[in-house]
C-alpha cells in the first residue's frame, strides 16, 4: 500500500493496530496518529466505530511530540490525537493542520503511582526518595512529562530529583518502568490507572490540576485526511456518546466538566 510505503521511508514507529473485524464489502481507512495515554481507550472506540460506519481506524501511537515531528515531515496521517493543546495548533498554523476542525477531546490527569501499597501518601512521598527512581515521561516531547517536571518545579523539587530521575519516551515506557520494578514511583496517566487491561494496583496520587498546566488533549484533522470523507466522520464521532462515554470511563474529564 502506499502510504505503508511512505511510512517505512520515513522510519516511523508505526503500532499500526488494526481492528481485527472480518471486512465485508468495501470499507474505507484512517490513520490516527494517537498520543500514547489514549491508545487504549482509542481502541475501544474504533471498535464501536467499525461496527456503527463500517470504517475502520488505524492506530499510529507515540509520544505528542514525535507524532507532531512526523506530521510536519509528511507523515501520511489523516488525524492526529495529541495529549496538548500547543501541537495541534502548531500544525494549523503551519499548515499542516486543516483550520477549524482541532478541538478538545479530553482533558488529562496526571498521577503519581507505585506498586508499593503504602509507598505513596501525596506529594510528600517525593521528598522521602533516597536511592529509589522516579520514572517521568520526557518533558521534551511528552505532554504529561512535561505536566511531571512543573509538579516537582513547584514542590521545589525539580532539582533536587536529578539523581533520580528516569525518563521514558512516552507515557506508556514510564508505565512500564514502574510495572517492572525498574522505578519505584512514577508519573503517569490517570487513564493508564483506570484502563481495565492493566488492572493497575499499588497505591497514588492524584496531582491537584493547579500543580501544573492543564491537559488539554486536542484533536486536529490534517491535509492528507482532507479528502477522506471518513476521517472527518470519525473526529464527529469522537465527540458523540459513544466515545464520550469510553473516555470518561478512563478518568478523563471534559471542557465543559
Amino acid at each position: 500500500m502506499v502510504v505503508q510505503a511512505q511510512m517505512r521511508r520515513l522510519g516511523l514507529w508505526v503500532v499500526v493496530w488494526i481492528l481485527a473485524v472480518p471486512q465485508v464489502g468495501w470499507s474505507a481507512e484512517v490513520y490516527v496518529a494517537v498520543a500514547s495515554n489514549f491508545l487504549n481507550p482509542l481502541k475501544e472506540i474504533a471498535t464501536g466505530y467499525k461496527q456503527d460506519t463500517g470504517n475502520r481506524l488505524i492506530l499510529i501511537s507515540g509520544s505528542t511530540g514525535k507524532l507532531y515531528a512526523q506530521a510536519r515531515h509528511g507523515a501520511p496521517f489523516d488525524v492526529l490525537l495529541a495529549a496538548d493543546s500547543k501541537r495541534p495548533a502548531l500544525l494549523e498554523q503551519e499548515g499542516v493542520g486543516v483550520v477549524g476542525t482541532r478541538f478538545t477531546y479530553a482533558v488529562g490527569a496526571l498521577i503519581l503511582w507505585s506498586l508499593d501499597p503504602g509507598r505513596v501518601k501525596g506529594g510528600d512521598s517525593l521528598a522521602q526518595m533516597n536511592k529509589e527512581k522516579l520514572a517521568i515521561a520526557n518533558p521534551k516531547t511528552a505532554p504529561y512529562g512535561r505536566a511531571a517536571q512543573q509538579t516537582l518545579e513547584g514542590l521545589s523539587l525539580w532539582k533536587k530529583m536529578q539523581p533520580f530521575v528516569v525518563r521514558g519516551e512516552n507515557i506508556a515506557q514510564t508505565l512500564q518502568f514502574v510495572a517492572t520494578g525498574n522505578a519505584t514511583l512514577g508519573f503517569i496517566a490517570k487513564s493508564q490507572l483506570k484502563d481495565p487491561r492493566f488492572k493497575l494496583k499499588g497505591s497514588s496520587w492524584e496531582v491537584p490540576i493547579d500543580q501544573h498546566d492543564p491537559i488539554f488533549q486536542q484533536a486536529i484533522l490534517l491535509k492528507p485526511g482532507f479528502s477522506n470523507d471518513s476521517a472527518k466522520q470519525f473526529l464527529q464521532y469522537l465527540q458523540g456518546p459513544v466515545a464520550k462515554k469510553i473516555i470518561q470511563n478512563y478518568g478523563y474529564r471534559f471542557l465543559e466538566d
